[in-house]
């Protein structure tokens, strides 16, 4: 897949890192997950691109979120390197797992747990983990309560021991936190319920 989206003059090391991200939004690996490359972000960092995911279920969205990669080549403040990751997950899930105040210290392992699992070396890494409850009133009233967890998180990617970045790692793992807190199991394992 060639995107048009990418601006003139971008450093080679930057252009090089996309490869490994384009090759993961090509084929993300699990079924279900849907994702398209999109306009970064003009004004946070001279060369950015951006990714947005959904998953669905009987055509309805239960998960979606968006991975955003800025490059400066002269580095910003507090990023400790020249790439940022900044990266946001939305899924609905069942009340009980809203209402579980652990839910956001796990919530935060499994973008961890992720980045390890693949591989991802970082550092600089923070974020937040939302739980929300919402009921709606008036001509959008159904009656239900919907729940949700947000994460938010922004991590600055390390470059392999040869001196590569491959940001696919990187989305990958990120592609597996959005799958876990849509509950779809890990790859290789078959849910026993939808």
């Amino acid at each position: 897949m060639t995107l048009s989206l990418e601006p003139p003059g971008v450093p080679e090391p930057f252009r090089a890192a996309l490869v490994g991200l384009r090759a993961a939004v090509i084929d993300p690996g699990r079924p279900g997950l849907e994702l398209q490359e999109v306009p970064g972000p003009k004004r946070l960092a001279p060369y950015s691109v951006a990714v947005s995911a959904e998953i669905c279920r009987d055509d309805e969205q239960i998960a979606s979120g968006r991975f955003v990669v800025l490059h400066d080549p002269q580095g910003q403040d507090g990023w400790r390197g020249d790439t940022r990751v900044v990266a946001f997950v939305s899924a609905d899930v069942e009340a009980e797992m809203a209402a579980d105040p652990a839910l956001a210290q796990v919530g935060w392992s499994w973008l961890l747990d992720s980045l390890a699992e693949h591989g991802a070396q970082h550092t600089a890494e923070g974020g937040t983990v939302t739980r929300t409850v919402s009921c709606r009133f008036g001509q959008i009233e159904d009656g239900d309560e919907a729940s949700e967890v947000e994460v938010r998180a922004s991590w600055t990617p390390l470059a392999d021991e040869d001196g590569t970045l491959d940001l696919g790692t990187h989305l990958r793992a990120w592609c597996d936190l959005l799958c876990a807190t849509a509950g779809l199991p890990p790859p290789g394992v078959t849910a026993l319920r939808p």
